[in-house]
């Protein structure tokens, strides 16, 4: 196998040409017989390095060099006195088939990639990005078109089979693979490192508590929200503080964008059919952030559910809601703030109906942490400022119609067990928190769905 541009190619062709030997060339098709500028014969071969010279016996490859050296070029075809007027040792090129601006069209037309998704072939004269648009496969935004060379360096991210099942994906229950995954991440704008997030995302959102073709169909603003936790946060360069839940960072945005786009092109998950919310909210493009761990007073969130490491959490999230309070310095204090703002999830007068996920800034986060206070304190104390008193839930107190239809005695918490969450993330600067409001709780609704994240 050879190149006409390799000098060491060049250097060896009277040797070659004495041998009588089948040579392949990958950059001119005149130079000798064999053919090999679409470079299959060399990538299937496994060619780095140009000239190889192989011995192939009975249809097998018994024997290879790489470069010129004239012992070995004599060993391999039992010839003596090769080139006498050569040098003894000279190195060759790199071969084409390995050259990175080739090797994923390569690998796609000819590896072991097996891509078994249809191939959508456009007119001449369409523009790729418009005809996406066309076809309904976009969220609005205009997206990467998913070539076969775009779709195979993407699953280089993962270790997992492309043909694995990964989820069936609500709302039609379609069978999604790591490519169908894959494919939607290269439209997403994903790197390849970032996929083993939206896979774990994914089967995170697909499982049956999370009801995720409920939380499509109800009219209610939620959608999928990701918090991500453990070192591949850092690893793929996430977000968890200033602006983590805005835009900016291209792995937050697109892991949750990807997400999304399996659920409407795989799980048929389409806005004014299935999805019928009445108003949305813009977290249905996206909403991921990592959990800012290395200054939080609590536990990563993923390991106080079970799974440490490497691990996705996947909430029914419907929004932001600001909270504000510049001037508590003890936990007691700030814990009243944080309960008087979450009483107004959904509405005041609605308890244990709809989740809701705490986002404690690090400046919030520091008057827990230096009082000591962890997750589950902060929690015992939420719940105890969140029991409602019965006569403030009924309809009509208040003046508003909007209530508990049956009298009864003593109190109600705001949230079921296990439906209020506590994150943490944000920017070192702002005595600011955020509340993300969730959806209908517990059986009737969604539960938040932790996953482990696999290479």
């Amino acid at each position: 196998m050879v190149k006409r541009d390799c000098p060491t190619c060049v250097l060896v062709e009277p040797v070659l040409r004495g041998l009588g030997a089948a040579v392949w060339c990958q950059d001119d098709a005149g130079w000798f017989p064999g053919d090999d500028t679409e470079l299959e014969l060399s990538y299937r071969l496994g060619i780095e390095t140009v000239p190889t010279l192989l011995r192939v016996t009975d249809g097998e490859e018994t024997a290879r060099v790489v470069g010129w050296s004239r012992e070995q070029w004599e060993e391999l075809t039992g010839v003596a006195g090769l080139g006498p007027e050569l040098p003894e040792h000279r190195p060759g090129c790199g071969s084409l088939s390995v050259d990175p601006f080739r090797v994923d069209a390569l690998e796609a037309r000819y590896g072991g990639s097996g891509l078994a998704s249809r191939r959508v072939e456009l007119a001449d004269l369409e523009d790729e990005h418009e005809a996406l648009f066309d076809r309904g496969w976009t969220d609005g935004l205009p997206v990467v078109p998913p070539t076969p060379e775009r779709v195979v360096r993407m699953l280089r991210g993962t270790t997992r089979d492309p043909a694995e099942v990964v989820a069936l994906v609500p709302p039609d229950l379609v069978e999604c693979t790591v490519e169908k995954v894959a494919v939607n991440a290269v439209m997403a704008g994903c790197l390849p490192e970032h996929l083993p997030v939206v896979l774990a995302a994914l089967e995170a959102a697909s499982a049956e508590e999370f009801a995720l073709h409920g939380l499509l169909a109800t009219t209610y603003f939620a959608g999928p929200v990701v918090v991500v936790n453990g070192p591949v946060a850092a690893r793929i360069g996430m977000n968890s503080g200033v602006n983590a839940l805005g835009q900016g960072n291209r792995a937050n945005a697109t892991i949750g964008r990807a997400l999304q786009l399996v659920v409407r092109n795989v799980g048929g998950g389409v806005p004014g059919g299935v999805d019928r919310a009445t108003l949305g909210n813009p977290g249905k493009y996206t909403f991921c952030f990592a959990e800012r761990e290395e200054t939080s007073p609590f536990a990563p969130l993923a390991a106080d559910r079970g799974v440490p490491g490497d691990a996705v959490t996947v909430f029914a999230g419907s929004g932001v809601q600001p909270v504000v309070d510049q001037l508590s310095r003890d936990p007691e204090s700030l814990s009243r703030t944080f309960a008087a703002c979450l009483r107004v999830n959904a509405h005041p007068k609605l308890p244990m109906a709809f989740d809701a996920m705490l986002v404690v800034s690090p400046e919030h986060g520091r008057v827990f942490r230096e009082a000591g206070w962890d997750r589950a304190r902060l929690l015992a104390e939420l719940e105890q400022l969140l029991a409602l008193p019965a006569d403030e839930l009924l309809r009509g107190a208040g003046g508003m119609a909007e209530g508990l239809p049956a009298p009864f005695e003593g109190t109600l918490p705001k949230f079921r067990p296990g439906g209020l969450l506590v994150a943490s993330a944000g920017g070192d600067a702002g005595l600011f928190s955020a509340i993300v409001g969730g959806w209908v709780a517990g059986a009737t609704g969604s539960v938040p769905v932790t996953r482990e994240v696999r290479a």
